[in-house]
């Protein structure tokens, strides 16, 4: 396939431990071989479980790219910091300044930082990645199926795809599917070759790791697909018994042994925390272009099991005890205060939601810090429901009040809400209280309110 050469020179054992996060796009619970999947291969994810720990209950914060995005990086349910809903180009708004994000914390810590791939937190000057303590950013700003920002600034040396010049760029005309790769915040590439951009974006980040071997850093690799539409490279195309969608999926699995094996090369893998995960659950109704939640129920913009819960896997050499699974709740908003815990950094002052889970990542004998708050499921700004054990309530105005066992039935196929009034109740209240909390203490609203 691709590779790259790389130096040999470790860091010491003392040095502050790599952040790595992959996390791709509506990807499903069950589109990994470890995961169950029938079709799509995916050796190098299937070792790195073996190497390390599988999540089987681990949750973004949203059904949603958005607010996925924005609750990974700063450890906040996305509703209570201003981004509980998609954002698109050339609208005002995004992931405020003042939000502490993993990067801005990082660099407290002389951590060099990237973001490499799907950003979505806002495309103005003042929401890239160059302004929310990421050193480097190469990658698209928005939804591979939007369009462009015309007011975004153009690098001199732009290349030009499709016909387009730099008077159709600026023109407001929606051009779907044709978005800009950004490196820094300016438009290199317009529209860019998606066939080549999960090949790229591996290019990059095994640049970067090589390129601060010594000295600690952090890398946000967050893959553009396999949210529609589909693109794979050559190498890839017309490969898997999934068709272009499995095609995606092994594509992204390449990448993850190209960065495992670099950090192998360079002899750093023992001080390398690696994630792998998605930001929310497969779009099912784009059908074979789209993945699977099996067995769980529903998919992408719903919070059923199959919208939030999403497969997780966790490698680092000599930390993680090999061949772990935990069926423990996780969530991506424990990322960041994780990683405070790891690096002894300072968790930001403003108030956040995840919890410290590094017992649980260390494949320690542990219980999910959420098993007494619970974990809550927020449609957009509506929270709909909450999962405190194996109970999880969900309430909405089409399906009325739903009460499920997800250890017996995590298919969410039978609603025993009639049948336990009490735990209803009492689920019911966590949810009004949780919900009265963040209603009151939720920032950086303006740009909604604006709307």
């Amino acid at each position: 396939m691709f590779s790259w050469n790389v130096s040999v020179k470790a860091q010491s054992k003392t040095s502050q431990p790599n952040i790595i996060i992959i996390f791709t796009d509506d990807q499903g619970y069950q589109d990994i071989g470890v995961f169950g999947s029938p079709l799509i291969k995916t050796p190098n994810l299937d070792k790195m479980a073996a190497d390390g720990i599988k999540f089987t209950d681990f949750y973004s914060a949203s059904s949603i790219c958005s607010p996925s995005r924005a609750a990974l990086l700063t450890g906040a349910y996305p509703q209570r910091i201003g981004v509980p809903e998609v954002l698109w180009p050339n609208i005002a708004g995004g992931l405020s300044s003042e939000e502490t994000t993993i990067a801005d914390m990082l660099k407290t810590k002389n951590y060099a930082t990237a973001c490499i791939g799907k950003w979505h937190l806002g495309d103005e000057a003042q929401y890239l990645p160059t302004n929310q303590g990421f050193d480097f950013y190469y990658g698209i700003p928005f939804s591979n199926d939007m369009s462009v920002n015309p007011k975004s600034k153009v690098n001199k040396k732009i290349v030009f795809r499709e016909g387009m010049t730099i008077d159709s760029l600026r023109q407001k005309k929606w051009r779907k599917s044709r978005v800009p790769l950004f490196q820094q915040d300016e438009i290199v590439e317009y529209p860019v070759d998606q066939s080549t951009l999960s090949k790229r974006y591996t290019q990059q980040a095994v640049n970067f790791i090589s390129d601060h071997k010594e000295e600690p850093f952090f890398l946000y690799l967050a893959h553009s697909m396999p949210h529609v539409p589909l693109f794979a490279s050559e190498n890839f195309k017309g490969k898997s018994a999934r068709g272009l969608y499995g095609d995606v999926i092994e594509e992204i699995d390449w990448g993850v042994g190209e960065i495992l094996k670099t950090l192998e090369n360079l002899n750093i893998d023992k001080n390398t925390l690696v994630i792998f995960t998605s930001d929310n659950g497969p779009w099912t109704s784009k059908g074979d272009k789209g993945g699977s939640a099996l067995p769980l129920r529903g998919g992408k913009f719903l919070t059923y099991e199959g919208g939030m819960r999403v497969p997780m896997i966790a490698k680092w050499s000599g930390k993680i005890k090999e061949g772990t699974v935990t069926h423990e709740v996780a969530s991506t908003i424990d990322f960041l205060p994780t990683i405070a815990h790891l690096t002894d950094a300072n968790l930001p002052e403003k108030e956040i939601d995840g919890k410290n889970i590094w017992k649980l990542l260390s494949g320690k004998k542990s219980k999910s810090p959420h098993k007494k708050e619970g974990f809550y499921y927020y449609k957009e700004s509506t929270l709909e429901a909450v999962r405190q054990g194996d109970w999880k309530l969900r309430i909405t105005k089409k399906e009325g009040v739903e009460l499920f066992n997800l250890e017996e039935d995590v298919s969410e196929k039978n609603n025993v809400a009639s049948q336990h009034p009490k735990t209803v109740k009492k689920l019911r209240k966590m949810m009004e209280e949780f919900d009265a909390e963040l209603q009151k203490n939720k920032r950086n609203q303006e740009h909604l309110l604006k709307k």
